[in-house]
């Protein structure tokens, strides 16, 4: 707003003309008017906006102080509460509303592709009222002479005209007609239906006719003959010989025929049918095929199959016509993953991984006239692995007399479910069962005061094997071994035998010792039911010195490790004496050396010796 300028709306004014209920193609006019006071404001803008039930349908922006919005003609749709908004500068007010209401809708026109056609046959059919406005919706009316008139279709809301796409199925003459109506906010407003329009619906004969030969009823192998045609059939009339939703045949000159062999499943409703344009008539017959021999049962027994046990795979069939074939004359095969194994009824063999597979078997019937072969449902053979023996060992690895504590057991081979079963002196048993690989039985015991109760602990493991059931103590877990030498370790001397011996207070058998040197690492291992083993080094040497270690463990499962003992090899006594005399060699050799130089100078002092003959 501009400084010392100011302005104010006095009102704003809405009139229709030439008054507020019109008949429907009558021209109407709104006219806005605003009244403004301001303070000599030069070239004042006004913002007229007109609204129809709330929804914006005009505005200008002009100086004048009037606008007129014309609907011409006016028709149902333009019905409803009309306003005038006027807004100058940040200030705006709004008209009272009026009312206008067009009375009256324009009669719809009927206009089909034509007028005669056949049953079920599709045709257009066009309904329209090209003045009014917005979106209408039409619908599409049969009547009989003697009869109320019957929808046959309503479409959805559009303009003022629809196309679609009509099929009368009964045969004769009838009235077709089409109306409209319009929604508004007011209510829904209904035309007046369009003029008749009489058409006449013919029948069309292209009932198929089905016949087989030389009979429905037929035998698996049998050739017979389907024919399917139509007796004059109008131009472009198609055929179509089906089963089961499939085509099997298809021709355009209104017959067909079609001959096959049949075999096992094709008993059923053979249909033919017949189609022009979008209309289909159809016919069907059934036919029964009685099948020459049942197909194939594969049976394995034993039904329960462990490795290494025999077991037998026989093929067979329950039903065949003995009229026309001999049992004898039916060739057996069997097959392993598609690979025959066997050209006979029966195939035996060891269980074994190679053994385990998908076995099938195969019937084959051969004469003159035709071959038929059937295959048996899929059986698959998998092998199944007893129990191996459980080991029982203590979670955590460690067992403390008084405390609760965990027992485990578990089978590395067996084919799942396992039931473990776990016996414990005067306690009930308990059962655990794993179905899960690698999954282990655990056991919650309470506290033992006696250390003899643990060696009375038995696990008992079980599959679906027959009368297999294997057990295993409890195990003791290993003391910490002690590492001592045979001599002792202050006697140990180039040349002699030494025995490294590692001993434990307690632990179930079997122990496993496992001796180390601190230089050299691994030396040997042993498994042995005492609780004391030794390993023994011949000859020892100089280069034997050093420290050494030992470990060991039990099914219990805790590995325990000894303290290190230093071992140090004294040298052998004859390389002690050989010393010696090297020793007192070396010292002759120096005294010798120190006289000799002592006589040397005086033995040059005498001079020459005269020498006489």
């Amino acid at each position: 707003m501009f400084a010392g300028l100011t302005y104010i709306i006095d009102r704003v004014g809405l009139t229709v003309e030439p008054r507020n209920t019109v008949q429907s193609g009558t021209p109407v006019r709104l006219r806005c008017q605003v009244s403004v006071s301001h303070s000599n404001i030069p070239h004042l803008i006004h913002s007229f906006q007109f609204t129809r039930d709330d929804v914006p349908i005009y505005s200008s922006n002009v100086t004048k102080d009037t606008v007129v919005y014309e609907i011409n003609p006016a028709r149902a749709a333009d019905s409803g509460n009309y306003e005038c908004r006027v807004a100058v500068k940040d200030k705006s007010k709004t008209s009272a509303s009026q009312k206008l209401d067009v009375t009256g809708l324009q009669i719809p026109t009927l206009h089909l592709d034509t007028s005669s056609f056949y049953e079920n046959e599709e045709f257009k059919a066009t309904c329209s009222a090209p003045e009014e406005k917005g979106p209408l919706t039409f619908r599409f009316y049969k009547r009989f002479r003697s009869g109320k008139p019957e929808i046959i279709k309503q479409l959805s809301p559009g303009g003022n005209s629809s196309t679609t796409t009509l099929r009368l199925s009964h045969i004769g003459n009838c009235f077709l007609y089409c109306d409209y109506e319009i929604n508004l906010v007011s209510g829904t407003r209904q035309s007046n239906r369009s003029k008749e329009i009489p058409v006449l619906v013919k029948a069309l004969h292209i009932t198929p006719i089905m016949n087989v030969l030389p009979t429905s009823n037929v035998s698996e192998g049998d050739l017979i003959e389907v024919v399917c045609k139509v007796v004059n059939p109008p131009r472009n009339t198609e055929v179509f010989l089906t089963k089961d939703k499939a085509i099997l045949k298809q021709a355009k000159a209104g017959a067909l025929t079609h001959t096959f062999t049949v075999r096992e499943g094709d008993s059923g409703e053979l249909v033919c049918k017949a189609e022009w344009g979008s209309v289909q008539k159809e016919a069907s017959l059934t036919i029964t095929v009685k099948e020459l021999f049942s197909k194939p049962r594969l049976a394995v027994k034993p039904t329960d199959i462990f490795e290494g046990d025999r077991f037998k795979v026989t093929c067979s069939v329950s039903i065949y016509d003995p009229e026309k074939i001999e049992s004898e004359a039916m060739q057996f095969s069997i097959y392993k993953d598609n690979v025959k194994v066997a050209g006979a009824d029966t195939y035996m063999t060891v269980a074994r991984p190679s053994a385990n597979g998908n076995y099938t078997c195969r019937a084959n019937y051969a004469s003159l006239k035709h071959t038929i072969m059937k295959e048996s449902q899929t059986h698959t053979v998998k092998a199944k692995v007893a129990v191996s023996e459980p080991v029982l060992a203590v979670e955590g690895g460690t067992l403390l007399l008084g405390k609760p504590f965990q027992l485990s057991c578990y089978c590395k081979r067996g084919t799942l479910p396992i039931e473990y079963t776990l016996f414990v002196p005067r306690k009930p048993t308990e059962n655990k069962t794993v179905r899960m690989p690698g999954e282990k039985a655990i056991f919650n015991l309470p506290p033992f005061t006696e250390r003899s109760d643990l060696k009375n602990i038995l696990c008992h493991a079980r599959n679906s094997h027959p009368n297999v059931t294997h057990m295993f103590l409890c195990a003791e877990p290993v003391s910490k071994p002690q590492l001592t030498t045979i001599p002792r370790i202050g006697d140990i001397s180039e040349g002699c035998n030494m025995s490294l011996v590692c001993s434990v207070q307690r632990g179930s058998p079997p122990i496993n010792f496992t001796w180390y040197s601190e230089t050299k690492g691994f030396l040997h291992s042993r498994t042995s039911s005492e609780q004391k083993e030794s390993y023994s080094m011949d000859n020892v040497r100089g280069d034997h010195s050093g420290g050494y270690y030992c470990v060991s463990t039990n099914p219990a499962g805790e590995t325990q490790q000894s303290a290190t003992i230093i071992i140090g090899v004294k040298m052998a006594g004859w390389k002690k004496g050989l010393i010696a005399v090297f020793c007192i060699l070396f010292i002759l050799a120096f005294i010798f050396i120190l006289f000799f130089k002592k006589r040397l100078p005086r033995l040059k002092k005498r001079g020459p010796v005269a020498l006489s003959v």
